[in-house]
Order: structure tokens, then sequence, then C-alpha cells
């Protein structure tokens, strides 16, 4: 019985086997066959997709005693020796856990020495980028001035982690995501080898959720027919990798493009109570609205969904515009979901804040400007605005302070903590974005920042919140919210004061406060 796992059971022996790098093969291939090989190579790319084992591969090419120059023959001594790990002169060496100036000195006085066996010795430097700064100016020297019979081949998946100097002694190969079509075809091949008898929606899925990764792709085949047997269904696939099947995320994006939140609140509260991986589900979510959005314009090639879904999809796009698409694709595809009690909270709050923007309440999030702190108005402006508003249906109110009464003399005003309060009104999002360290990461911020909430001067010194859905100020009322909102509000005010929730169909109560202790009405809308 053969104990690999997949991955290295099927890794590739030759350069025709690596799977999606045509621009890197060929030009090797090229290389080997006009005996023009360099003396280092620098492959950079995602994981798992196939740096190391081309490097493998071309260190059986070049010291192959059947051929050296194009693919090894995998049948020589040299050649089995290096497939089987087994070959002294080709030295593996992992930088994350070897990356010191100590071990990169020791590689050094190793190069000078001839190769043991093979024509080349051929050293493999994985995650390269890891080596300290020190290790990597050692290595740099050997670089410069290579023994004859010595080739490296650095990997990485972050370039901009190496040193220019490095790169520019190299030849360097970008290695790209895989495909979903070749991870199907390598996939089907391996199925076929192993006995694995699995649904194409299945094994689509599969290739889909390796996001480019032929390794991680092998890795999850090998993972679900371990676990279910031979036989797999697409609803086994689902199961394990937590997924709905994406009904109730293009539930809810038709909730979203609808702008019916109630039923959106609905659609997330279940998805919670069943468990489900909420990040998961927010990724289905948004993989949904992509869709809407390339069928918006035109590009429903290249969507990977089934027939079903795309006529769902179709549908929904009937009844959305492009701005609403991008506004909810902007919201949704930001979010942070953590794994605490509020977990849903930055679903509801985008989906509320989207629904706003969609009914034209707030602009959308791309038009938001910095707020401006008004200029204070002078009494002569105030009794110009009273002579000029004479007739009220609906009206919007701004407290305005009146002259201050003869203060005596050792006593402070009170001028600036009113003043403050203005500030706080006008200034809202700004108050948000610079609050203290410590209540960034809280509930609390998420639903201040919502565009549901608008805070206002009340009598006495006291904030009120105005909230224009019950479900936020329930929320903003429990303790430990209302906790961090009152540390927020008093750190920007300067003092301790009062905050006071309300629902937004108590306006008509707030008018009549703020005209009892000296608002004025400014501005008129007519209905």
């Amino acid at each position: 019985m053969d104990s690999k796992v997949f991955y290295r059971k099927w890794r590739p022996q030759t350069l025709a086997d690596v799977v999606g790098q045509e621009q890197v093969t060929r030009t090797l291939l090229n290389a080997l066959d006009s005996s023009r090989v360099s003396h280092a190579y620098l492959f950079c790319g995602p994981r798992g997709t196939g740096k190391t084992s081309t490097g493998r591969i071309l260190a059986k090419a070049v010291n192959c005693l059947d051929n050296g120059k194009g693919e090894p023959c995998n049948e020589c001594d040299i050649c089995q020796a290096i497939t089987g790990g087994r070959a002294l002169d080709v030295i593996e060496i992992d930088a994350a856990s070897n990356r010191g100036i100590d071990e990169i000195r020791e590689l050094r006085e190793r190069v000078n020495y001839a190769p043991s066996q093979a024509k080349y010795k051929v050293y493999i430097i994985d995650e390269v980028h890891m080596l300290t700064k020190e290790a990597s100016n050692a290595l740099l020297k050997t670089l410069e001035e290579p023994p004859p019979s010595v080739i490296f081949v650095l990997a990485t998946t972050e370039t901009h982690k190496i040193l220019p100097t490095i790169m520019s002694r190299c030849q360097r190969f970008d290695f790209r995501r895989v495909s979903q079509d070749d991870i199907i075809s390598k996939l089907n091949r391996i199925c076929s080898a192993e006995g694995i008898n699995i649904e194409p929606e299945a094994l689509r899925l599969v290739a889909r959720s390796a996001a480019g990764s032929l390794r991680d792709a092998e890795n999850l085949l090998e993972q679900i027919s371990t676990y279910y047997g031979s036989d797999i269904s697409l609803i086994q696939v689902q199961a394990i990798l937590g997924i709905t099947g994406d009904k109730r995320a293009r539930e809810l994006a038709g909730h979203i493009i609808k702008n019916d939140i109630s039923s959106g609140m609905k659609t997330i509260s279940a998805v919670s109570h069943d468990g489900l991986d909420l990040k998961q589900f927010n990724r289905e979510l948004v993989d949904c609205l992509r869709g809407l959005l390339l069928i918006k314009n035109g590009c429903q090639k290249d969507l990977d969904f089934t027939a079903e879904e795309i006529a769902e999809l179709k549908d929904l796009s009937t009844t959305s515009s492009l701005d609403q698409i991008l506004r909810a694709l902007k919201l949704f595809g930001q979010l942070e979901l953590g794994s605490d009690n509020y977990a849903t909270l930055p679903l509801e709050l985008a989906l509320v804040d989207c629904t706003l923007a969609s009914s034209g309440k707030i602009p959308p999030p791309t038009e938001l400007a910095e707020p401006v702190t008004p200029p204070a108005k002078t009494t002569s402006q105030v009794i110009t605005s009273r002579k000029k508003k004479t007739e009220v249906k609906e009206s919007k109110m701004e407290p305005v302070e009146a002259p201050p009464p003869p203060v005596e003399t050792g006593v402070a005003s009170s001028a600036e903590p009113v003043s403050r309060l203005e500030q706080l009104e006008a200034n809202w999002k700004q108050v948000i974005e610079q609050a203290p360290e410590n209540t960034k990461r809280t509930p609390a911020i998420a639903i201040l920042r919502s565009a549901g909430v608008k805070p206002m001067a009340g009598k006495d010194g006291t904030v009120i919140l105005v909230f224009k859905y019950p479900y936020l100020k329930d929320k903003i009322e429990e303790p430990e919210n209302m906790k961090v909102t009152s540390e927020i509000i008093n750190s920007f005010v300067g003092h301790t004061c009062r905050v006071r929730c309300v629902y937004e169909s108590e306006k008509d109560h707030l008018v009549q406060e703020a005209q009892r202790i000296g608002a004025q009405i400014i501005e008129v809308e007519e209905k």
C-alpha cells in the first residue's frame, strides 16, 4: 500500500507534467536544449503552483545520465535518486527555519566542494524571502561568483521581500495561479487512477475552493475521499467545506436588491442560528453579488454557477441597478466577521447601510464627504432667520447659542462645552473614526458608524443619539455597548455627559424640546 499523500504521490516528474505554467516550462526546455542553463533561478508565485516541483525536475534534467538536454528520463540512477530524495547533490533548504547568517555561511563553504555523483550541485531554497538581511547579503556574494558546477533555485511567495540585488542575479519566472479547468483536469486523472467516483459539480466545487492552488485541491480531494470513501456527491463536498449551497446567499442578495431589511435580517438570523460559518456565508454572498455584476455587464461566460443559479441571478439583475450592485459589493466585500456574540452584526449593519443608500436617504459610500464644522451663527443671522421663516410644516432643528448671561468674576464660562457638543453633531463621522484605540474593535463602534445613527445636543449638556431603526437602538443600549459609547463621546467632549438614545419616531418630541431650550428653525422642507 502506498502511504504517500496525493500531492506527493502525484507530484509532476517532468516539465510536461507541470500544470498551468507553460510560459515557465517552455523556456526551461529551450534552455536545456541549447545548453544555456542559468546559474540561478528565482521562482515566484502563490503557494501550490509548482515552484519547488519544477526546481526538482530541473535538477533531474541537468543531471540526467541518459539525456541532459531536455526532459529527464526518470529511469537512470541519478533521476531516481533525486525523485526519492536520496541525491546528495540536490540540497533543499527551508529558509523559514534556516534563515540566519550561520546557515548561509555553512552553505557558502559547502558550495565550493565539487558534486559527489552528479554533474551539477543544485540548491533549492524555499521561502527565500524569510532569510534575514545579513543572510541575504551573504547569499548575494555566492550568487555573484558561483562555482561553475552549482545551480541555485530560489522559490518565494513574496517577491517584494527579496533584495533587488539578489533578483538582479537570477532569471526570474513568475508562476501563475492554476486555472480552474486545469485543476479539474488534473483531479479527474487522479480520481480515475485512485478509483474515486465524484460528481462533476462536486469536483468543480473542490477546484473552485482551492483558489488556484493545485496542491490545496489535491489535499482537499484526499480529505474528502478519506471521509466519504470512493463515491462522493456534491452535498457531501458542500458539507465538508461548510458551504450552504448558495441558496440562502442568493436569497439574501435578493433582499439586498429589493431593499427588504426585515426579510434580510431574518435570513441572517436563520443562517447564524443553524451554526453556519458566517465568513464562508459572506464569501458566497459576495460571489453572488459579483455574479450579478458580471451579468449586468454582459460577462455571463465568466460565471462559474449552475444553469439554475444563473437563471435566478439573471431574473434578479433585471430589478437592480449597477450602482446598487456595486455599493453592495463594496459594503459586504470589506466586512470583518469575528466569532463573538455579535458575529452577525457586521452583516446586519451592511444590510441597513446598503438599503439606506439605495433609498436615497444617504449618499453611497464612495460619495460620502468629510463633515465640515459650520461657522458659529451670529445673533444678527439668527434674527434674520426668524424673519424669513414664517410657515413651518416639517422642520429641521439646530440648537443655537443664546447670548451668554453675565459671568461673575472667577466663575468659568460654559461656552466651551456647548461648542464641543455642536462639533460632535457636525463631525460625527470623524469622532467615530478617531475614537480611543481600546474601543475600535467593539460592536458599539460598528453600530455608531452606521448611517442609521445621528447625534444631537440636548438639554443640560445631554447628548441624544437618534436611531433610524429600533434594532440599532436596542443594541447600543446594552450595558457594554452603552459604556463604550459614553467613553467615545466623553473623550471627544472633554467631560462626562449623559447619553440618551431615542428612536426616530420620537423626532417631533425632540423638536419641541430643542425649541424649549433655545433652538431656532433654520430650514424648512416642503412636503
